[in-house]
C-alpha cells in the first residue's frame, strides 16, 4: 500500500466510524470531505498554517473542492489518506488527496482543493506569506 500514497508526502490515518454510513450501507458522501479535511490539516500542521486568531488575522479559507468516488468504503476500515499540493500561486494553493482503503488495499476516493489566503479582519484576498509558501516547496522538495 506503500506505492499507492508514495508521491504524498503528508499521509493521515482515520479510521471509519460505524455513524458514517448512511442508508445504503457505506460511508456518506459528505463524510469525505471531512476526511479531506483531516488531511488537510495535518498537512497545514507540517508547514504551520494552523492560524491561531489571537497572533494573526490571516488565514487560508476553502474556495473550491471536489471529490471523485472510485469504490465505496464500509464500515469497519482504517483509511489512509495522503495530501499534496500540486499548484501555488502568489494569494492559493491547490491540493490532491488521495484515499486508500486499508481493507481493500485499493485507492477508494481522489479530490482536490484551493485554498485562498485571507485577511479575516479587513475582509479580503492576501498573498501567501512567505514562510508558509517556503514551508510548502521545502516539505514538496523534501518528499520528491
Amino acid at each position: 500500500m506503500d506505492q499507492l500514497l508514495e508521491a504524498f508526502p503528508v499521509v493521515t490515518e482515520v479510521k471509519v466510524a460505524w455513524g458514517e454510513m448512511d442508508a445504503l450501507q457505506h460511508v456518506n458522501n459528505v463524510v469525505y470531505f471531512r476526511y479531506f479535511e483531516s488531511a488537510r490539516l495535518s498537512y497545514f500542521q507540517k508547514i504551520h498554517l494552523l492560524v491561531d486568531s489571537s497572533q494573526t488575522t490571516i488565514g487560508p479559507v476553502l474556495a473550491e473542492t471536489s471529490c471523485k468516488y472510485k469504490l465505496p468504503i464500509t464500515y469497519p476500515d482504517t483509511l489512509l489518506i495522503g495530501a499534496k499540493v500540486v499548484d501555488l500561486k502568489k494569494d492559493r494553493f491547490t491540493m490532491e488527496y488521495q484515499i486508500v482503503s486499508q481493507k481493500m488495499g485499493k485507492i477508494c476516493t481522489q479530490g482536490q482543493a484551493t485554498c485562498v489566503m485571507f485577511d479575516f479582519e479587513n475582509k479580503c484576498k492576501v498573498q501567501l506569506p512567505s514562510e508558509i509558501k517556503q514551508g510548502i516547496l521545502d516539505l514538496e522538495r523534501d518528499y520528491s
